[in-house]
């Protein structure tokens, strides 16, 4: 099994950046319902520079408000009841930088973090700070795995409640880059929070002949079933995620040099833009076969 293997996805440090907009909520929401469930430690990071920065605890998502809605702690909650009523802890921290991409790689570099989850923009795809050119040292990229989360996807978190509604999973799979991280994250992502029974879908785009044939983890409710489409790559794994109503794409993605340099300009970004749901991308760490 991959380092990122099922026994393994259990993220006890979720990095969460904001930028305080309508589309940040429903990733906060996905974050914060993924940090209850492993009893994770959450930050939540908002980057401006040092002439707007300081923003105060208030301003940022409300934690326990949202919470307290979720019907998991009484109005009024001090925020002790966090690590004390549900084991988790919240850090809210707002960094002075001119250049958001660099100063988020840099925490995620400098602390344990196991998954970012971050909103995109819809139609534009990621979000704007994350198409700047960052000439920084490769040791600075994250290859962390990411959940992108479109703010009017069909998500797997109901922001009013926290309901989870986790049970079908599109997996897309080639010979390259290795699936097999991206087919432990998801396994891990549904015996962590998944609704079961649930489905996870092997798709490949192109001749069947080519189909790759992985190793898949068991999973206690989940079955796992293969299908090839031809067309487009990039339409036929949107297609299939509309037709079978995916909650969550998990992607492999070439993550020697860090997941967001991979990301820019290539499919699985473009599968973000149009996604009807979550895509969680996972660095491929080694070539096939090296599990």
């Amino acid at each position: 099994m991959s380092p990122l293997g099922v026994e393994s996805f259990a993220p006890r440090w979720i990095l969460h950046p904001t930028d305080f907009s309508p589309q940040s909520d429903i990733a906060f929401a996905h974050a914060l319902a993924i940090a209850l469930k492993t009893r994770a430690k959450l930050t939540i990071i908002h980057v401006a520079p040092a002439d707007t920065a300081g923003r105060e605890w208030t301003d940022f998502p409300a934690v326990r408000q949202t919470l307290e809605r979720w019907g998991l702690l009484e109005a009024g909650s001090p925020r002790s009841s966090l690590p004390s009523r549900l084991g988790i802890q919240v850090e809210k921290v707002d960094a002075a930088s001119h250049e958001p991409l660099g100063a988020i790689l840099d925490y995620a570099r400098n602390h344990p973090v196991e998954l970012m989850v971050l909103a995109t923009h819809g139609r534009e795809g990621l979000p704007r700070w994350l198409h700047r050119a960052v000439a920084e040292p490769l040791g600075r990229r994250s290859k962390t795995p990411t959940l992108f989360v479109p703010p009017r996807a069909r998500g797997f978190v109901a922001p009013d409640s926290g309901h989870l509604t986790l049970r079908r999973v599109l997996v897309p799979v080639d010979r390259t880059p290795d699936p097999g991280p991206a087919l432990d994250v998801a396994a891990g992502l549904a015996t962590t929070i998944g609704v079961g029974p649930g489905e996870f879908a092997l798709l490949h785009v192109g001749e069947e002949s080519d189909l790759p044939n992985p190793v898949v983890p068991l999973v206690p409710s989940w079955t796992w079933n293969r299908a090839v489409r031809q067309g487009r790559i990039v339409g036929e794994i949107v297609a299939h995620a509309e037709e079978t109503g995916a909650d969550a794409i998990v992607m492999a993605t070439e993550g020697r040099e860090g997941i967001l340099d991979a990301l820019r300009g290539s499919t699985t970004e473009q599968v973000i833009r149009l996604a009807p749901c979550p895509v969680l991308a996972v660095p491929s760490l080694g070539q096939p076969g090296e599990r």
